[in-house]
């Protein structure tokens, strides 16, 4: 005789997704051996419905970022990571099966976010690094997270879980999320993408002038809510005792992520908001204040700007290979070194500065 296996946190997904869709079949694609040993996909399963409006799509749902059978992690608030995602893609009226890409796409965030134990959260956004469909000759690049707007927050015996949709966005809107917000820049544009639907042969939005003008109001108005941000390439380098006079200590900077960095301190730092850097090895929070002073303790390094450096730093810093000195302090200079961008093989696709 076998236990019965409990799958509390399964039928409270399945609910809510049948009081959405009535008696539709979805397209279920489940895992045959689980992860843990061994298989090649993370997720327990992915169900993919048909819906019309605003526009035919796919809207999919996962079941694998939260406790799908027993309550195995500590958190009771929590059931797993807190969250599902779901993805709304395009669909064609002739369509029988979700598309390939989408549903990889989906194990591939499962697969993130076991191996970095990172968690997404509503306002996150990711930077592809390209396409987010391989094959596809498209300007998504990144994508974001925000609530799905037709599935409520579960409330289970082994936690709460969230839906969080994912959105396909280009490298420009990605700039404009971090410089402002997910949600603001999302709420401009929702007329050009209704419901939020994955269309990989669209434009960028920032294209359309009233849309690109909504997000500069934006921007200007409330600075940024990013206020920490991962950046591959940075370092510091305390100055040093030269033969006649002491060297400058450097900050190292990535091509790539230059004038986001310039921007974020004009939207965090003039508005009197701190900006931390985070990479693998050290962390650089930079600060506003009257007098610019630097403190380094072990890993971490705290720039306190006055304004003029602030400025100094925002106009000269680009996405361009080369030093910059600074003539508003003679403490410290900007390294900005080549970015080099990478496909899954580790193949150099296109570089940077």
């Amino acid at each position: 005789m076998t236990e019965e296996v409990k799958t509390t946190g399964w039928d409270a997904i399945e609910e809510s997704l049948t009081k959405l869709y009535g008696e539709q079949e979805p397209k279920h694609y489940g895992t045959i051996i689980s992860y843990m040993l061994g298989g090649q996909d993370p997720l327990d399963g992915l169900s993919a419905y048909k819906a019309e409006t605003p526009s035919p799509h796919w809207h999919i749902v996962t079941f694998g970022f939260s406790e799908l059978y027993e309550k195995e992690m500590k958190d009771p608030e929590y059931s797993g990571y807190g969250f599902e995602l779901s993805f709304r893609v395009s669909r064609s009226q002739d369509e029988e099966e979700p598309p390939a890409w989408a549903l990889n796409l989906l194990q591939n965030m499962r697969r993130y976010v076991f191996d970095s134990n990172n968690i997404f959260a509503s306002g996150d956004y990711l930077d592809a690094n390209g396409p987010i469909c391989l094959e596809a000759d498209t300007q998504l690049t990144a994508l974001a997270f925000i609530p799905d707007s037709q599935l409520e927050t579960l409330h289970t015996s082994n936690g709460r879980v969230e839906f969080l949709q994912m959105v396909g966005i280009t490298e420009d809107e990605l700039e404009a999320m971090k410089v402002w917000n997910t949600r603001g820049l999302l709420e401009a544009g929702k007329a050009e993408v209704p419901g939020y639907i994955t269309d990989l042969s669209r434009n960028c939005m920032l294209q359309i002038p009233a849309i690109q003008e909504s997000v500069q109001i934006g921007i200007d108005r409330d600075g940024s809510n990013t206020g920490y941000l991962f950046v591959d390439q940075l370092a510091w380098e305390s100055r040093k005792n030269g033969l006649f006079k002491k060297k400058p200590s450097v900050l190292i900077l990535g091509a790539k992520q230059a004038s986001t960095i310039g921007k974020l301190l004009r939207g965090r730092l003039l508005k009197g908001k701190d900006l931390m850097l985070v990479s693998k090895d050290i962390n650089v929070t930079l600060e506003h204040d009257l007098t610019t002073e630097i403190e380094i303790n072990e890993g971490t390094v705290h720039l306190k700007l006055n304004e003029a450096v602030i400025n100094e730093i925002m106009y000269k810093l680009l996405p361009k290979e080369g030093e910059i000195r600074l003539s508003s302090s003679k403490d410290f200079i900007v390294q900005v070194v080549k970015t080099y961008i990478k496909d899954q093989d580790g193949n150099v696709t296109s570089i940077i500065g």
